[in-house]
């Protein structure tokens, strides 16, 4: 294990690799991405991430809840190299939202890969933070498993497909900025039916409810104007799926922006740049930070105009202990222009407490 001071340096120096255009093969039609294989790990590319996020239901509660692994390379290479020399750095973070109690409770990991003790395996999604785990297994599903008793919160849910896998831009290829390097592959994998125990302070309860997996990976993700970005993944209860992004300057202006919306019917819309806005609306200043952040959005898209609630207000993240931001990421609901619920899915907005550094 190494020290904290030493995997900042290591993130900070990682060098950027090659993003090698993919062959045709993947879930969607024209689509630049191949699997099993991107399922994995790219140790080529200088940033990745799965980010897994969504609702769970137990009677009349709800809870919110995100586990998400970062991979990172730290440069260190070659033949001479100690097997004990740290390569990669594996980042985890996990979060609950608890409604009822209005409390969220969040945990995070670090560690070099290898020695079982963290890794991001290539030919597939399998994802170890120490006893932490994010896998896809041989049905198409994946199984989830994070939490600490020291952070009051353990999860292991079950998560079982339930509709194509949607490619993100142009088939897989988003970009996200006005330069052309400015890109990310990216896929999601919406309306994952999940299923499985929560326990708060020592108590399980069974729960069921939907979820929403994001796997990217990039070597140039922020332009050098962008402090951030605002983003959500929605699963509509029709069986719809909305992600919507925009990269941010400090002024509150955007760089550009992206996403899609695929109906319940399979028909899939993606998003140009401009043709999204994201509007604030109430503001919430966090205690912790004093970053003001945006908890209620409109968010103006082709495929219709909807509004963005947060169901709590402080759903911020604290993880300077790893990757080193502070942000905010959490459970919201989605409604039309009356108020009309259409769905439930996750809300990020990094770069409001201090320029986000990938």
């Amino acid at each position: 294990m190494t020290s904290r001071r030493a995997f900042a340096i290591a993130l900070l120096a990682a060098p950027a690799g090659s993003l090698a255009t993919a062959a045709s093969g993947a879930a969607d039609a024209a689509s630049l991405l191949r699997f099993p294989a991107d399922y994995g790990a790219h140790r080529d590319a200088r940033v990745e991430w799965w980010y897994l996020t969504g609702a769970l239901d137990a009677g009349v509660r709800t809870w919110g809840f995100q586990i998400t692994f970062f991979r990172v390379p730290t440069g260190v290479t070659g033949a001479d190299a100690s097997r004990f020399a740290a390569r990669e750095l594996v980042f985890a973070h996990a979060a609950v939202s608890d409604l009822e109690a209005r409390r969220l409770r969040h945990d995070q990991r670090i560690a070099r890969s290898g020695f079982a003790i963290a890794a991001a395996n290539v030919g597939d999604t399998d994802l170890i933070a120490g006893d932490w785990r994010l896998a896809r297994e041989q049905s198409g599903g994946y199984r989830a498993r994070a939490g600490s008793s020291a952070a009051g919160f353990t999860f292991d849910l079950a998560l079982t497909t339930t509709q194509p896998l949607l490619a993100q831009g142009a088939g897989g290829i988003s970009r996200k900025g006005p330069r052309a390097e400015q890109t990310s592959h990216y896929y999601s994998e919406p309306q994952l039916a999940a299923r499985g125990t929560l326990a708060i302070a020592g108590r399980s309860v069974d729960v069921a409810g939907r979820a929403w997996l994001d796997h990217e990976w990039s070597d140039a993700y922020l332009d050098p104007g962008a402090v951030g970005w605002d983003w959500i993944g929605m699963n509509l209860d029709d069986g719809s799926a909305l992600m919507a992004f925009r990269m941010r300057r400090s002024d509150g202006s955007t760089v550009w922006t992206g996403g899609s919306f695929r109906a319940g019917n399979g028909a899939t819309r993606d998003f140009g740049n401009g043709e999204v806005v994201f509007s604030p609306g109430r503001i919430w200043t966090s205690p912790a930070s004093s970053a003001r952040y945006p908890v209620e959005w409109q968010v103006t898209t082709p495929a219709g105009r909807f509004v963005v609630r947060a169901l709590l207000d402080d759903q911020e993240l604290d993880s300077r202990a790893s990757t080193g931001a502070i942000y905010w990421e959490g459970l919201s609901l989605l409604e039309d222009g009356r108020g009309k619920r259409l769905g439930r899915g996750y809300l990020e907005m990094t770069g409001y407490a201090s320029r986000l550094v990938l």
